[in-house]
C-alpha cells in the first residue's frame, strides 16, 4: 500500500502545501521574535542605553533555550513525520511524547543552573560592570520561564508536524500579545523597569506553554499520547536528537558567536571613540531587528520540514526538490527586501529604539550597512541546512549550520580587529555571510544530483 496517497503531504501541490505550513511558521516565528523586540522597545524608552545593552548581554541564554526547543521540536517533528511517510503510525507517536519530556525537563535544568550561577554567567557573556546589575534583574526573573519558552517553542513544531499550522501560530501568538499588553502597564504603570520588562515575558510564555499541553492532550490528531509515550526511551531520543542536531549546533554557534561578539565589543569599544556599551546596545537592538527578518527565513524552511520529511520518505523526490527550490526562492526575494531597508533606512530603524548620542547612531548606521551587506544571501544557509534534516542526513545538516557560525566568522571576529579595531568585527559578517550561501548551494546541487530518478511528470505545480 502507498501510505503517502493517503496523506495530502505526498499528494497535494507542493506550492500550496508550503503556504499552508510556511505562513504560520512564520508569523509564530515573527510573533517570537516580537517578545524580544517589544522588550527592546519599552525598555529604551525607559531604561535606556544600559537596558539594551543588558538584554543583549543576557540574549545568549535566549539562544540556548532555542536551541533545546529545536533540538527536540524539529528533531521530533522530523523523526515523527519520515515515520509516518513510512507508514507506521504507532511508532511515530514516541517521538511526540519523548520530545514532550525532554523540552519541558530539559528547561527545569536550564532554570536552575542558570539561578545558581547568575552573575558569573553574565561577567562571561560579556556583561560591563555599569550593565550587571540590569542585566542581573532581567535575567534572574526571565530563567524562570525558560521550560514553558523551550517547551512552548519546540512544541509548536511538534504541533506543525501533526498537522496543525495554526495552532501553533494561535499558541505563540497569544504569548507575544499578553507581553506586549503587560510591558507598558508593568515598566511605566507599575515601574518595576527591568523586572517588569522580565516579568511580562515570562507570563507569556507560560500560557504559550500551557497552550501546548492542553493540544497534546486535548487535540493531538495521529493518536492518543498516553503515559508510557512521555517515558524517554533512547530508541526514540537517540534519533530525534540526531535529526535536531543541525538546528541545535546552529543556534549554539549563535550563542558562542554571541559572547565572542560581546566580550569584543566591549574591548574593543573600551579603547574607541563609542565606549563599552554604545557598541554593546546597539549590536543588541540590530541583532533583534535582524532576527524579525531571520523569521521569514526559519519560518520558510519549518514550513518546508514535514513536506520534504514526508515525500522523502515517502521517495517522491521529485516533491522534495521542488519544495526546496520554492523555499530558496522565497527566501531569496525576502532577504532582498530586508537587504535594502538596512542600507537604506537604518537611522530611522535605529531612532525606534529610543535616542542616543551622535556615537551611538553613527556605530548603529554603519553596523546595518555593513555588517548586514549579504543580508540578501542569508536565507540559502539556514533553508539549505534544515533541508538536509528533513531529509534524514543530520550530518551534512550540521556542517552546514556550523559554516557561517563558527567555521567563518569567529575566527574573522577574533582576527580581523587586531589589525582594524572594532571596524573588523563589521566586516567580519559580510565575508562569513558570502562564503557559507556557496557553500550551501554546492552541497545541495550535489545531494540534488545522486537523488534516485523519479517521474518528473508527476510534480503537480498548480498553486
Amino acid at each position: 500500500m502507498d501510505h503517502s496517497n493517503q496523506n495530502p503531504l505526498g499528494t497535494a501541490p507542493v506550492a500550496g502545501l508550503l503556504r499552508r505550513f510556511a505562513v504560520p511558521s512564520i508569523i509564530a516565528m515573527l510573533v517570537s521574535s516580537l517578545y524580544n523586540i517589544v522588550d527592546q522597545f519599552f525598555i529604551g524608552r525607559s531604561v535606556g542605553e544600559l537596558g539594551n545593552a543588558a538584554t543583549n548581554v543576557a540574549f545568549p541564554l535566549t539562544i540556548s533555550c532555542t536551541a533545546i526547543a529545536l533540538l527536540f521540536g524539529i528533531g521530533g517533528a522530523a523523526s515523527f513525520n519520515l515515520t509516518l511517510g513510512r507508514g507506521d503510525r504507532d511508532k511515530a507517536v514516541y517521538y511526540i511524547g519523548n520530545s514532550l519530556t525532554c523540552l519541558f525537563g530539559i528547561g527545569v535544568i536550564l532554570c536552575v543552573v542558570t539561578q545558581l550561577f547568575l552573575t558569573p554567567m553574565l561577567r562571561f557573556f560579556g556583561s560591563p560592570d555599569n550593565v550587571l546589575e540590569y542585566a542581573r534583574a532581567y535575567t534572574g526573573i526571565t530563567s524562570f520561564g525558560f521550560p514553558f519558552l523551550i517547551l512552548a517553542t519546540g512544541g509548536g513544531h511538534l504541533i506543525r508536524a501533526d498537522g496543525s499550522p495554526r495552532f501553533t501560530m494561535i499558541s505563540n501568538l497569544s504569548g507575544a500579545v499578553i507581553n506586549t499588553i503587560l510591558d507598558p502597564i508593568l515598566i511605566f504603570g507599575l515601574r518595576m523597569g527591568m523586572q517588569g520588562a522580565a516579568l511580562a515575558t515570562i507570563l507569556g510564555q507560560i500560557f504559550s506553554g500551557c497552550l501546548v499541553i492542553w493540544y497534546m492532550k486535548c487535540r493531538f490528531k495521529t493518536g492518543a499520547l498516553g503515559r508510557c509515550h512521555l517515558i524517554p526511551r533512547w530508541l526514540y531520543t537517540g534519533q530525534t536528537i540526531s535529526l535536531g542536531m543541525t538546528p541545535f549546533f546552529n543556534q549554539m554557534a549563535m550563542m558562542v558567536v554571541q559572547i565572542v561578539m560581546n566580550q569584543s565589543l566591549t574591548y574593543y569599544g573600551r579603547m574607541s571613540v563609542y565606549g563599552e556599551s554604545v557598541p554593546l546596545a546597539c549590536v543588541g537592538i540590530i541583532s533583534k531587528v535582524n532576527m524579525v527578518f531571520f523569521s521569514f527565513v526559519i519560518g520558510l524552511s519549518q514550513g518546508m520540514q514535514p513536506i520534504a520529511s514526508f515525500n522523502y520518505g515517502a521517495e517522491k523526490y521529485d516533491r522534495v526538490k521542488q519544495v526546496y527550490r520554492l523555499s530558496l526562492t522565497a527566501g531569496i526575494s525576502i532577504s532582498t527586501f530586508a537587504f535594502l531597508l538596512f542600507q537604506f533606512f537604518p537611522e530611522q530603524i535605529i531612532s525606534f529604539f529610543g535616542s542616543g548620542s551622535e556615537e551611538y547612531v553613527q556605530f548603529a548606521v554603519s553596523y546595518f550597512r555593513i555588517f548586514l551587506f549579504f543580508t540578501f544571501l542569508n536565507a540559502i544557509q539556514p533553508i539549505s541546512s534544515n533541508f538536509f534534516t528533513s531529509i534524514g542526513k543530520p550530518k551534512k545538516g550540521v556542517f552546514l549550520s556550523l559554516t557561517r557560525q563558527i567555521l567563518f566568522l569567529l575566527p574573522l571576529i577574533i582576527i580581523l580587529p587586531l589589525f582594524m579595531g572594532i571596524d573588523g568585527i563589521m566586516y567580519a559578517g559580510p565575508a562569513a555571510d558570502f562564503v557559507a550561501a556557496v557553500v550551501g548551494i554546492i552541497m545541495v546541487a550535489k545531494e540534488f544530483s545522486i537523488f534516485p530518478k523519479t517521474n518528473e511528470l508527476s510534480v503537480d505545480f498548480r498553486e
